[in-house]
Order: C-alpha cells, then structure tokens, then sequence
C-alpha cells in the first residue's frame, strides 16, 4: 500500500524541514508548494505589476493560490498512482476544512482510495511569539509581507486541524517548539511507518 502524508502547518512551524528529513531517510517523494509555485507565481506577480516577493497578501491569494495546490496536488498523485510514498509539504488551510476535498482529488485523479494510506501530520508552535521568532530569524525575502502585516497575517497561525473523515490515529499533532529536529521528525516517521490496518477507504465508509 503506497503511503500519502501531508505535512501541514502554519508559517515557521517547521513542517518543511521536518518533512525533508522523513523523506530523505524513506526516499519518499517530497512536493513543497512553495518550491513548485515559486515559478509561476513570480511571474503572475510581476505581470500584475506587484511584488513579485508577497505570498500572503489578497492579491497573491487570488493570483496563484489556487494554481500553486492544482500543481502541487497534480504532482504528488501521480507519483501515488506510480506506487511512490508521498509527502505533501503546504498550509492547506482551505482543503483541510472542507471534509469532501481528499476524496474528491482521489477520485479525479482515479485512484482507488483502498490502495492509498493516507495521513496527516500538522506541526504547529506553541505560541504566536516562536512563530514570530522564527519567521524573522530566517531572514527570508518571502516573509517580509508576514512580518509587515503581523497582526493580519498571524490569524493563519496555530494547530491546523483536519474535517477529513480519516481515523484519529491517521492524524498526528506535532508541537514543534522544543524538540530537536531529529526527535520529531523520528517521531513523525514512525507514525507513517508504524504497523496499520487503517486506510481512507475505512474511514470514509
């Protein structure tokens, strides 16, 4: 059974460096939105005549947030349908709270649910000030927007939670704000790869 995981999460959780390090000791195949939408996302911003830089203003959201999930999702199901443990690395604030998306992109994608195992790892802080902390202390030039915008954009913060009508034990909640990188990320690895019967298909019966 080929595995799908999201890895979820607000800005400076650390999801991503989690999910990289999973990947890199299961040789999963690893989809970042960011990474995938970079591209396409500069371009439509600068085309627009706006910062080519912001991904979290309105206009972004209405220029390419749509499109960045389209190509990251397109991506990370064939790579299911090939039979390749994925990891899905993105906020997916929108998707997660409507309960009927997962097995919507299953199906369009035609996949059958009983072959998939599918889970969730949402990683979050303990308190907006770590998020903060982070962000800034990463110095990057996609956060300038965020650190700007703080009050608006730290409303996109906290523990993400899931509508998805998966098993509890298919979802794992994972404080990132003092353990090691190695410790959580062996944490969240033995959650995908642990002994399991369960799959979407049960849950959604």
């Amino acid at each position: 059974m080929v595995n799908l995981v999201f890895v979820v999460g607000g800005a400076g959780a650390g999801k991503t460096t989690l999910a990289k390090r999973v990947a890199a000791a299961r040789h999963a195949a690893l989809f970042d939105m960011d990474t995938l939408l970079r591209p396409a996302a500069e371009a439509l911003m600068t085309q627009a005549g706006l910062d080519p830089a912001d991904r979290d203003s309105q206009a972004y959201k209405s220029l390419c947030r749509d499109l960045g999930y389209r190509i990251t999702m397109d991506a990370a199901l064939e790579n299911v349908a090939l039979g390749t443990d994925t990891i899905v690395i993105g906020p997916f604030s929108r998707e997660l709270n409507d309960p009927g998306w997962l097995r919507s992109e299953l199906d369009r994608t035609g996949l059958n649910p009983a072959a998939v195992r599918v889970k969730v790892v949402s990683v979050f802080l303990s308190d907006e000030s770590r998020y903060r902390e982070r962000i800034a202390g990463r110095g990057g030039t996609l956060d300038k927007w965020k650190l700007e915008h703080w009050e608006r954009f730290s409303l996109s913060l906290g523990r993400k939670t899931v509508a998805w009508p998966m098993p509890s034990n298919a979802v794992l909640y994972v404080d990132n704000s003092t353990a090691s990188p190695e410790f959580a990320a062996g944490r969240i690895e033995r959650f995908i790869y642990g002994d399991t019967d369960e799959t979407f298909a049960d849950a959604a019966d």
